[in-house]
């Protein structure tokens, strides 16, 4: 099989329909402005990054139903290498207004329809056969997968000496950490959790994630902070980026985009500085935009050069 630097997988993709409206009543017709489609879902927007910014990589995702045929097309024309799980039930859709009085953005997700016994083992056979430096698990699991799913996949792909890149949350980011990875971005909340503590303040994260990396669960913890920036932690580094000013716009696709951003940086040996750099850049320059697009490269790339 061929050779891949990056691969994604995104195992719960969906159809993203965005669109703006003005006033929003109870019971009564809102007349909405044409939409507009895009493939979403976390490992396909990590390839659609990564794309941008001028990389290559296989981007794995199920399919099924119109949606998913939809799906399949927005994706080509982002001029991805790409390969399909077709599923028996169909591809979720989702759903994003942007009210123009309020500005204020409504995200209506919806759950992914469970898969089959054999899509399971599809999805593990493929992880087998693949020959990658990276593997980018991103997004949320289908309804009725086990949560220990994604800690299977890293399982698989650690023995061909793959770096596992998990960007999940809840009970499948905790499994996956069982078996121990490469780097996770959990935000401040989510990295609490992950330690058995409510909340934590900002200084109290270097050691949370330290905590981590400590028990083997990651080498490289990204934390993300929202507006305020993120931080990186590996064993011998620290590394805060505040996050530039701008004027927001939609934060749909930002996580992936940071995501994408530093696993591009992390396929061109950037220092770890860079990495987490060039994913605030990139998480950035995607509020910039409306809707359900990402980033615009050249965006990304003044953020950065902001930054040095």
């Amino acid at each position: 099989m061929k050779s891949y630097q990056i691969v994604t997988l995104t195992l719960n993709p969906s159809l993203d329909k965005s669109t703006r409206f003005t006033g929003l009543i109870a019971e009564q017709k809102i007349r909405c402005d044409k939409p507009r489609y895009d493939a979403g879902g976390g490992g396909i927007n990590v390839s659609k990054a990564i794309a941008k910014l001028g990389g290559n990589s296989l981007c794995i995702h199920t399919s099924g139903g119109s949606a998913g045929k939809m799906l399949e097309e927005l994706v080509n024309k982002e001029d991805i290498e790409n390969q399909v799980i077709l599923t028996q039930n169909w591809t979720r859709e989702n759903f994003i207004a942007f009210e123009n009085n309020s500005k204020a953005q409504y995200r209506f997700g919806f759950p992914g329809n469970e898969l089959s016994e054999d899509e399971k083992e599809t999805v593990i056979n493929i992880i087998k056969r693949i020959k990658t430096t990276y593997l980018v698990l991103s997004g949320s699991l289908n309804e009725g997968l086990p949560s220990d799913f994604y800690q299977t996949i890293a399982e698989t792909a650690k023995t061909s000496g793959t770096k596992v890149i998990v960007d999940t949350s809840g009970e499948a980011l905790q499994k996956v950490l069982e078996e121990g990875v490469f780097l996770i971005k959990p935000n401040i909340g989510e990295l609490a959790k992950l330690i058995g503590a409510e909340r934590l303040a900002l200084p109290e994260v270097e050691k949370a994630a330290k905590t981590l990396i400590d028990n083997g669960n990651a080498e490289i913890v990204v934390v993300s902070l929202g507006a305020q920036g993120a931080i990186l932690v590996s064993k011998n580094q620290t590394e805060f980026v505040a996050a530039p000013k701008v004027t927001k716009k939609s934060t749909v696709g930002a996580g992936d985009s940071m995501v994408g951003g530093m696993v591009w940086a992390l396929s061109q040996n950037k220092p770890l500085k860079e990495v987490i750099q060039w994913g605030v850049a990139c998480g950035t320059a995607a509020t910039m935009n409306e809707g359900t697009q990402l980033f615009k490269k050249e965006e990304a790339e003044k953020l950065f050069e902001g930054m040095q």
